[in-house]
């Protein structure tokens, strides 16, 4: 899995993390002060980039954690059957099959943007 090691306190609000496995956008970002017995403490909410889940994590400032690197990439539609739909892209001119999203209203030779990690892909 593409992901590299960070410590807690170098997150913000936007980038991504890995909370059970999975790779999330952080959506809230919050630290407490270090009290009389033990380190400050950082508060991180975020929602799965794939599944859309809600997900938080607790954890001292100091601590590593992991963060997925996740591509930004461009392609264009070339055919769409029903749910699926054919996507060349644009850089490696790779055909993938994607699923249609539900909000989505997609027209062959229309130009997307997508987030890819590993065999997962998301258009954006």
């Amino acid at each position: 899995m593409a992901k590299q090691q960070t410590e807690v306190r170098d997150l913000q609000e936007g980038s991504y993390v890995m909370i059970e496995d999975t790779p999330c956008k952080i959506n809230a970002y919050s630290t407490a002060k270090p009290g009389k017995h033990g380190s400050a403490k950082a508060r991180v909410e975020a929602e799965g980039v794939f599944d859309g889940k809600k997900r938080s994590l607790s954890q001292p400032v100091d601590a590593k954690i992991w963060v997925p690197i996740i591509e930004r990439k461009q392609g264009q539609i070339v055919s769409v059957d029903g749910d699926d739909m054919q996507v060349m892209d644009l850089e490696t001119y790779e055909t993938i099959t994607m699923r249609v999203p539900d909000d989505a209203d997609v027209s062959p030779d229309e130009n997307i943007e997508y987030l890819e990690m590993e065999d997962q892909r998301k258009i954006v």
